[in-house]
C-alpha cells in the first residue's frame, strides 16, 4: 500500500509532461528527429538523425531547481563517428558543481548558481535551454562550466501564419568562434528552431516549411556582422605599395628568390626587382620585408563554405578556397558578396555536387535516382559554368563511365568520392580526373565486392586493416603508376583523418594542439573530444594504419601523382596543418607549398590569376615572418595579407582578424609605412 502515493504522483507527472517533436531536416529533406519530454523541473531529450550514412544518436536528461538553476545533466549515445556519449553534472547539496565527461571530469566549489553546464556534444534542446538561463538572468555575462562566459543578443522577432505566439532569433556568444544562433517561441521561450542556413536544422514539428524564411532572416543577420567587419578590418592600399628587400616563393620552380621588391598597384603585383632599383618609384606605403617571406596566396581545395569560415580563411592566409558541395544558391550568393566587397572572404570556385539515391544519400541539390537524372544535373552545371563534378557515395558504378563521358563532352572533369561497391582503380579507369582523401585512396586494396563503404564502413575498415598494408608490393606501385599515368588529382585532406585515426578521448587534438592555447576556452575543450573510441590495441592498430596512410601520400608525390592540398577541417588552421602533415610524410617544404599554391591555381582552373607571384597576376599573397621553405611552420606566422579586388588592393592584419573571432593573435602585424 505504501508504492500507491508513489505511483500515484508518477502518473501525475507522467500526465504533465509536455511531449515535442522537431523534424531534423538536412538539404530540406527530413532526416532524424529530436524529441523532448518536459514536466517541472526536468526535460528529457532523444536526438538522432542520418546524413551521409553518418549521424548522432543521444539522449540528454536535465534538472533544474525552481528558480530555474542547473541541478543536473547527463546524456549518453553515440556520436556521428560511432564513438561513445556519456557525461553527466551535477551540482551537490553543498554547493559543488562536480562533472563527468568523456574527455575531462572535475569540480567546482561554490560554483554561480546561475551557472550553467557545457557537454561536449549536446542537442538543440540545450542550447534552447542555455538561452532560457540568459534570459532568465539579469547579469551581461553568465559563468559556464567546466570553463567559458556566455551572453546572450534578441536579434529579432517574427510572426507566424495563424498562432497567436511570435518568434525571436537569438545570438548566444561564448559557444564559438562566432555567435550561435537558435530561434524561440517569444511567449515562453521555448526551442522553436535552430536552422544552418545551406545545410538545413532542426524545427517544431509542422513547421518545416518555414525553414527558408528563418534562414533568409539568420542570413540578414550573419551578414550585418559580416558587412560592419569587412568595413571596419580592411586597410585600403591606394596608389602603388612597395614590399621592400623581401625573400619570395617561386610556386611554379618551388624555390625561394630574392631579395627583391615588390609592388603592388591597383590590386596587381606590378613588378618585381632588385632591391632599390626603382629610384623614382614613388610608393605610397612601404613595408619591411628582411626576415620574412612573401608567398601566393594559399588554396583550400577542399571546402564546404559557410560565412563562418571566411575569416578564418583570411587570418591563415588562404585566398581562395575550392568548394566540393554546397548549396548551390547559397554558395553562389556568398560567392557574389565576397567578389563585391560586401564582405570579406576568399576566392570561392566550385566544383558541381552530384549524389545518387539510397537510404545513405548526403542530401544535396541534385540526388539522382537514375542515370538520366544524374546527366540533367551534369547539364544542369556545364549550363551555370561549372568547370569539375563531384560524384558521391551513392553513385551506383555502372554510371560512372557515361557520366564521364557525358561531363567531358561539355568540357567538365570530374572527381570526389569512390562510389560504394567500386574501386579507386576502377573509378580511375572509368575516367576520374581526381581522387577525393586518403581513406578513398587507402580503401582501393581493402574493400571487396560487398563492402559498402556508404557506411562508417569507409573510415573503420581503413583504421582496422590499413596497417597490414605492404605499400612496396606489385599491386601498390601499379595502381600509383595508374594515378601518374592518366594524370589523376589526389586531394588527400590529411588533416580531416589525422584525429580519427590518432586522438584519445581527453587527448589534445593533434590538428589542432599548436594553436589551441590562443582559442577561446570553450573551444578547447572541445578539441578535446575524439570521434572514435580507441583502447590500448586499437590505438595501436589505427595509429599504425595512418602511418601507412601518410607513406601511401609520401609514395604518390614521389612518383608524380598530382597533390592538392583540401582540408574539409576547420578553416585555416586545417590548411596550415596540412602541409605540416606533407612535410612529415616526407615531402619537402617547398614542394608542400607549391602543392598549396601553384597545383592549387591549376586544378582549379585559376593559374591565369593567383597561385604564383608573377608580374599581372592578382595581389592575393601573404607575408609571414621567417622562411617555411626551411621550416614549414613558419606558415603559421601569418604577418599580413593582401587581396586584389576590383581594381584595388587592400591589406589585412590576421591579428586584427583573430582578435573579431575572439583569437590570440599568433604574431604583430607587419607595419605599412606611409
Amino acid at each position: 500500500m505504501k508504492l500507491l502515493p508513489t505511483l500515484l504522483a508518477a502518473l501525475l507527472a507522467a500526465s504533465a509532461a509536455q511531449a515535442q517533436t522537431y523534424t531534423v531536416l538536412c538539404s530540406k529533406v527530413a532526416c532524424g528527429q529530436l524529441k523532448l519530454a518536459e514536466s517541472p523541473g526536468r526535460l528529457e531529450v532523444d536526438y538522432s538523425y542520418r546524413n551521409n550514412g553518418r549521424g548522432p544518436d543521444q539522449k540528454e536528461a536535465m534538472t533544474f531547481a525552481p528558480d530555474g538553476a542547473w541541478l543536473s545533466y547527463r546524456t549518453e549515445g553515440v556520436s556521428t563517428y560511432g564513438a561513445r556519449i556519456a557525461e553527466s553534472f551535477e551540482r551537490q547539496a553543498d554547493g559543488r558543481a562536480v562533472w563527468r565527461s568523456p574527455v575531462d571530469s572535475g569540480e567546482r566549489p561554490g560554483a554561480a548558481r546561475e551557472a550553467v553546464y557545457l557537454p561536449v556534444q549536446a542537442s538543440p534542446a540545450w542550447l534552447a535551454r542555455v538561452a532560457q538561463s540568459l534570459l532568465a538572468d539579469k547579469a551581461t555575462r553568465i559563468e559556464a562550466l567546466p570553463v567559458g562566459r556566455l551572453s546572450i543578443e534578441r536579434v529579432q522577432q517574427l510572426s507566424l501564419p495563424g498562432q497567436p505566439y511570435q518568434i525571436g532569433l537569438y545570438a548566444v556568444d561564448g559557444l564559438d568562434l562566432e555567435p550561435s544562433y537558435l530561434w524561440l517561441r517569444e511567449d515562453n521561450h521555448a526551442l522553436f528552431a535552430q536552422v544552418y542556413p545551406g545545410w538545413g536544422g532542426t524545427l517544431l514539428q509542422g513547421f518545416e516549411g518555414e525553414a527558408d524564411r528563418l534562414s533568409d532572416v539568420q542570413k540578414r543577420a550573419q551578414l550585418a556582422r559580416l558587412q560592419r567587419l569587412a568595413r571596419e578590418l580592411p586597410q585600403p592600399l591606394p596608389g602603388l605599395t612597395l614590399i621592400e628587400g623581401v625573400r619570395w616563393f617561386d610556386a611554379q620552380a618551388g624555390v625561394l628568390r630574392g631579395p627583391s621588391d615588390v609592388y603592388l598597384y591597383q590590386g596587381r603585383i606590378s613588378a618585381i626587382a632588385k632591391p632599390g632599383s626603382f629610384a623614382n618609384a614613388a610608393p605610397a606605403q612601404r613595408i619591411a620585408g628582411r626576415g620574412r617571406t612573401l608567398l601566393p596566396g594559399l588554396v583550400d581545395m577542399h571546402a564546404h563554405l559557410g560565412a563562418g569560415e571566411l575569416l578564418l580563411n583570411l587570418a591563415a592566409g588562404v585566398t581562395a578556397v575550392r568548394d566540393v558541395g554546397n548549396s548551390n544558391a547559397e554558395l553562389a550568393e556568398l560567392r557574389g558578396r565576397v567578389e563585391r566587397g560586401e564582405v570579406l572572404g576568399p576566392n570561392i570556385a566550385a566544383n558541381g555536387f552530384i549524389e545518387g539515391k539510397s537510404p545513405f544519400s548526403s542530401q544535396a541539390d541534385f540526388v539522382a535516382d537514375s542515370l538520366p537524372e544524374a546527366l540533367a544535373a551534369i547539364d544542369w552545371y556545364a549550363a551555370h559554368g561549372y568547370r569539375q563534378l563531384k560524384l558521391y557515395n551513392s553513385i551506383r558504378p555502372e554510371w560512372v563511365k557515361p557520366m564521364v563521358a557525358h561531363a567531358r563532352e561539355l568540357g567538365l572533369r570530374t572527381g570526389g568520392h569512390v562510389p560504394a561497391f567500386m574501386t579507386a582503380r576502377q573509378a580511375v579507369e572509368a575516367g576520374f580526373d581526381e581522387v577525393h582523401h586518403i581513406n578513398q585512396i587507402t580503401l582501393n586494396f581493402l574493400v571487396s565486392k560487398t563492402d559498402d563503404t556508404r557506411t562508417l564502413l569507409r573510415f573503420n575498415l581503413v583504421g582496422d586493416k590499413a596497417a597490414d598494408l605492404k605499400l612496396n608490393d606489385a599491386r601498390t606501385r601499379d595502381f600509383i603508376a595508374l594515378l601518374k599515368k592518366h594524370g589523376t588529382v589526389v586531394d588527400p585532406t590529411m588533416t580531416a583523418f589525422e584525429a580519427q585515426y590518432t586522438q584519445r578521448q581527453g587527448q589534445p587534438d593533434p590538428s589542432y594542439a599548436m594553436v589551441a592555447a590562443n582559442l577561446p576556452a570553450v573551444v578547447q575543450r572541445g578539441f578535446l573530444s575524439a570521434e572514435v573510441d580507441m583502447d590500448d590495441a586499437k590505438a595501436r592498430r589505427w595509429g599504425a594504419s595512418w602511418k601507412v596512410m601518410m607513406d601511401l601520400l609520401r609514395r604518390m608525390h614521389a612518383a608524380g601523382v598530382p597533390l592538392v592540398s583540401g582540408t574539409d577541417a576547420t578553416a585555416g588552421f586545417a590548411l596550415q596543418r596540412e602541409l605540416e602533415l606533407y612535410v612529415q610524410a616526407g615531402i619537402p617544404a617547398a614542394q608542400a607549398l607549391k602543392i598549396a599554391t601553384w597545383n592549387g591555381a591549376k586544378y582549379s582552373d585559376r593559374l591565369g590569376d593567383i597561385g604564383s607571384i608573377e608580374r599581372g597576376k592578382r595581389a592575393d599573397l601573404l607575408l609571414v615572418d621567417g622562411d617555411p621553405v626551411a621550416d614549414i611552420r613558419a606558415i603559421r606566422r601569418v604577418a599580413l595579407v593582401f587581396q586584389g579586388r576590383n581594381g584595388q588592393t587592400q591589406a589585412l592584419s590576421p591579428a586584427v582578424l583573430y582578435q573579431s573571432m575572439g583569437i590570440l593573435p599568433f604574431v604583430p602585424a607587419a607595419e605599412i609605412v606611409k
